[in-house]
Formats: structure tokens, C-alpha cells, sequence
């Protein structure tokens, strides 16, 4: 098996410190200045230009500004020169120690454990791994393989077409792994919009539209005439969700409504492969969209946020929620009352933790006026964190401290069994 290293902790004579994302995401929404902060990071970064933690810390305000290629750049300059970053626990020794194995790519690629844990008694080391590196090893047998020292190891990368080799080849990098793991390569694959849709199709009360791919030269041929959107699927018809594979946050993600509408989508876009999926009507009978936001943790569904839009692509951040107050009052209302919507959706919420398989994983859904639950994505890396201010969402933090207590104890569950059973 690998070899596990020691990390030194950041404050045992350690020339800078890795911040993470929860501090640039805090002071975002906040509506704090990044580019005062960016300057001061760059200044750091420019005088010790070899200090990893400092290129990485840069890298993540530079996305966190909008400006993606440039962050993109200076994380692998960072990486180039470390593969590992340290959040130690802000209040001593730690009872857990968790390493997240990352891949290189924005801030949407990887769990970003850290917004969730932010403050946390629990050391959190960031490794990233790549695909070379591991069929290098591969070559050489796992004993080459070096990871940080920890007591429970999560998969924190996402699906993207980037990542799955990557996912594969760690299926056999972590098979009798001799620590606990978190989302399982495996598992984790599950959640691509194409599996998924397909691994829970059937479950009662539950709606997910099916989501298939389709190269661009194909979408070519219904936007050009050659023939219908029901030729290439049977069972669909416009209106359609039509995004890039690799698309996140709602980036070139729209609402297609004929084929000449389709045609100027891909005049507009140039990527080569693109999901599709039938668009559901949400809206509630005042014309309003509400998307909700459910984390699973070891199969026990938690709140984190309920949006509500007159736009049927939802985002928390462009919903009015921070705006408009009878938005925020319908939402503490949902999260005092959350119970009884997993009551009313437990055969649906099990059979994603059933079928996934995932001891952490993050669902965006919505209530149909039917009663089914639909979904619009199941994914690990969704940001939960507990950062809006209080003045403006007083109800919100002691959701998020049950999401944050939930994890914490079940990280110290597994760190308890293994102890068992080794005893």
C-alpha cells in the first residue's frame, strides 16, 4: 500500500498559509472588495514567487473575480510546485483528520469541503492527484504511491470529461484502501447528468427528465433541417435544456425552443459535445420558480437553501433573495418546516442515497405541483456554506450548523469503527 506522509502544520514554521475558498467567497458575499484583496495577495505571490500556498491563494481570487484562464494559469503554476494544501483546526489538535483528493480546474471542480467545515476542529488537507502521475505509479506498484498522512480519505473531484479517466484509474489507486473513503470513484461517476438520470428514472415519486449527449454535428443536422429533434430521440420534442458537457453554474445553459432557436444557440457556442435534456414547467401557480437545495449526509437529508425566481434557471445569487424580503420569509419558512417536505419525499430521497451510493452528496430539486419531487442535479462539489449575513437571513446559520454537526459526527463515526476494529 502507499506510503503516507506527515504534513507539517502552518503554523510550525511555515513561510505562508493556504486560505482556501471560504474566506473570497465570504467576503463576495459580503459584497467586499476582491480587487483591493487581489492586490494584496498579488503583491505576496510576486515577492516569493516559488511559495505554493501564495500562488494557490492568488489562484482563487483571481477566479473568485470572474477572471477564470488567468486563475486557471496560476493554480497550475502552484501546483507545479505543491500538490498538498493544509487548513489545520482552528482550535487545536484535531480529532479527524480528512484528506480531499482534488483535480486540477476551477472552482467548480472539486468539493469544496472547506466552505462547509469553515472553523472546524477538523484538519482538512487538500491533495491533488493527475492522471500521469497515478499511471506512472500504476507502472511502478502502490507501494511508490505518497499521500498525506489522514484518517479518512474523500473523492472531493467532479465529473467532467476532463476528470473521468482520472476517476477510473482512481477506482483501482483506492481499492482496499486501509483508511475509510467518502464517495467512492465509483460512486462518484454516478452523478455525470447522463448516469444519472439513468440510475433513478424509476423511482417512485421522484421525476428527473432524461439527460443524453450528443456530439455537435448531430445538433447540426435538427438545426439545419436535415432532420427532427424526434428523430434523434424519440421521446423528445422542444422545448429543450440544451448545455455544454462540461458546463457549471448555469454557463451557456439554455431553454431551446425551436430549431431555429437551436441554430443560433450553436452559432453562439462552439463546444464540441452538449447534454440535453427535456425542459420541465416548474413554476408554481403564482409564476414563481423555487429551486431547493438538499445535502445528504450518510443518507439523512438537510436544507441548505430554497431560491425563488421568476427566471426558470435559478441561482441563488441572481433570485432577488437578497433583495426582496418576502423571498427570504418564504424560505425560512420552507427550512423551519423541512421535515415535512422529506417526510413527504423519503422514498425519493433514500433512493438517491440508495442509488448513488454516496455518503456526502448535494441534490437541487423542486416540487412539482403533482407532489413529485424533480431533480435537477445531484453532485458532491455544490457549495454549502453558512456566510449570508444575518442581518438579512437571521434563520439560515442553524440550518447550516446541523449540515456542518451531521458531517463533523459522521467523520468521527468511521474514525470510531476503524479504532473498533482494530482493537
Amino acid at each position: 500500500m502507499g506510503k503516507i506522509l506527515t504534513m507539517p502544520r502552518q503554523n510550525d514554521n511555515v513561510a505562508s498559509r493556504y486560505l482556501g475558498l471560504a474566506p473570497f467567497l465570504r467576503r463576495s458575499i459580503a459584497g467586499m472588495d476582491l480587487q483591493a484583496y487581489g492586490l494584496e495577495l498579488l503583491e505576496q505571490a510576486m515577492a516569493t514567487p516559488n511559495d505554493a500556498n501564495h500562488l494557490m491563494n492568488l489562484a482563487i481570487a483571481t477566479q473568485c473575480m470572474g477572471r477564470r484562464e488567468a486563475g486557471m494559469a496560476l493554480q497550475r503554476q502552484a501546483l507545479a510546485l505543491q500538490q498538498t494544501y493544509y487548513l489545520p483546526s482552528t482550535t487545536g489538535p484535531a480529532p479527524v483528520r480528512i484528506l480531499v483528493l482534488m483535480a486540477e480546474g476551477d472552482l467548480s471542480a472539486n468539493t469544496p469541503l472547506d466552505c462547509l467545515l469553515e472553523s472546524s476542529d477538523l484538519d482538512l488537507i487538500f491533495h491533488y492527484v493527475d492522471s500521469s502521475t497515478l499511471s506512472e505509479l500504476a507502472t511502478q506498484g502502490k507501494e511508490h504511491l505518497q499521500f498525506p498522512e489522514h484518517d479518512v480519505l474523500m473523492v472531493g473531484i467532479g465529473v467532467s470529461s476532463e476528470t473521468v479517466a482520472l476517476l477510473h484509474q482512481l477506482t483501482q489507486t483506492l481499492m482496499h484502501w486501509p483508511k475509510p473513503v467518502i464517495n467512492t470513484p465509483t460512486q462518484i461517476l454516478r452523478t455525470d447528468r447522463a448516469a444519472a438520470s439513468a440510475v433513478l428514472r424509476d423511482v417512485p415519486g421522484l421525476r428527473i427528465p432524461p439527460t443524453l449527449r450528443f456530439p455537435r454535428l448531430q445538433l447540426g443536422e435538427v438545426a439545419n433541417g436535415q432532420r427532427s429533434l424526434v428523430d434523434l430521440v424519440a421521446a423528445f420534442d422542444f422545448p429543450v435544456i440544451v448545455r455544454p458537457i462540461n458546463s457549471q453554474a448555469g454557463i451557456n445553459l439554455e431553454l431551446v425552443t425551436s430549431v431555429e432557436a437551436l441554430a443560433s444557440y450553436l452559432q453562439r457556442i462552439d463546444d464540441a459535445e452538449f447534454f440535453i435534456a427535456p425542459f420541465v414547467d416548474y413554476r408554481h401557480a403564482d409564476g414563481y420558480f423555487r429551486k431547493i437545495r438538499v445535502a445528504l449526509v450518510n443518507g439523512a437529508p438537510f436544507v441548505c437553501h430554497m431560491a425563488v425566481s421568476s427566471d426558470w434557471m435559478v441561482h441563488y445569487i441572481n433570485a432577488g433573495m437578497y433583495e426582496e424580503a418576502w423571498k427570504r420569509a418564504e424560505e425560512s419558512a420552507f427550512m423551519i418546516a423541512f421535515d415535512e417536505f422529506a417526510k413527504r419525499h423519503a422514498i425519493a430521497l433514500q433512493a438517491i442515497y440508495e442509488r448513488t451510493g454516496l455518503d456526502y452528496v448535494c441534490i437541487d430539486c423542486a416540487e412539482l405541483p403533482d407532489g413529485q419531487l424533480l431533480i435537477f442535479e445531484v453532485d458532491h462539489s455544490m457549495v454549502i456554506h453558512a456566510m449570508d449575513l444575518e442581518s438579512q437571513f437571521p434563520f439560515k446559520k442553524v440550518h447550516m450548523k446541523k449540515v456542518h454537526h451531521a458531517l463533523r459526527n459522521y467523520l468521527l463515526s468511521l474514525t470510531a469503527h476503524e479504532t473498533q476494529q482494530r482493537a
